[in-house]
């Protein structure tokens, strides 16, 4: 039976080209909670950000993208990595979305830096006592 017109045939491909497919930067996903919290803070913006709420409260993207030279997309992508690491919160006010920073994830950060800060504390001093116990020995 001979074929139908169009069938077997491959449908043209435009040139070859695959369409683009949209660039979806990947989650922040944190082991634990100071993992996430460097991550998020490793972007000079999103510091500054994080900065300008601690000093200010609370405020929503436009009026924080106004201090900044991004637009206020930009701003509430960043505000949104802030939020899943834990850093910021928000709440609605009519139609505006406020966001006020969160100090627990801080606060357990710093704790790690302290310990770890400890750590190396006591093993430069035991480095140091080794050090004096030769020199004196000489």
């Amino acid at each position: 039976m001979p074929a139908k017109s169009g069938e077997g045939k491959r449908p043209p491909s435009g040139g070859g080209r695959r369409p683009r497919r949209a660039y979806h930067p990947p989650k922040l996903v944190a082991v634990d909670v100071a993992d996430a919290v460097f991550a998020a803070l490793s972007d000079p913006t999103r510091r500054s950000l994080y900065g300008t709420l601690g000093e200010r409260g609370e405020a929503t993207a436009t009026e924080l993208a106004r201090d900044l030279p991004v637009t206020r997309q930009a701003v509430q992508k960043h505000l949104g990595t802030l939020a899943t690491a834990g850093l910021v919160a928000t709440r609605r006010q009519g139609r505006e979305v406020l966001y006020r920073p969160t100090p627990g994830p801080m606060s357990e950060a710093l704790a790690w830096m302290a310990e770890v800060g400890a750590q190396w504390d006591d093993r430069l001093a035991a480095l140091e006592e080794k050090l004096e116990t030769k020199r004196t020995a000489h």
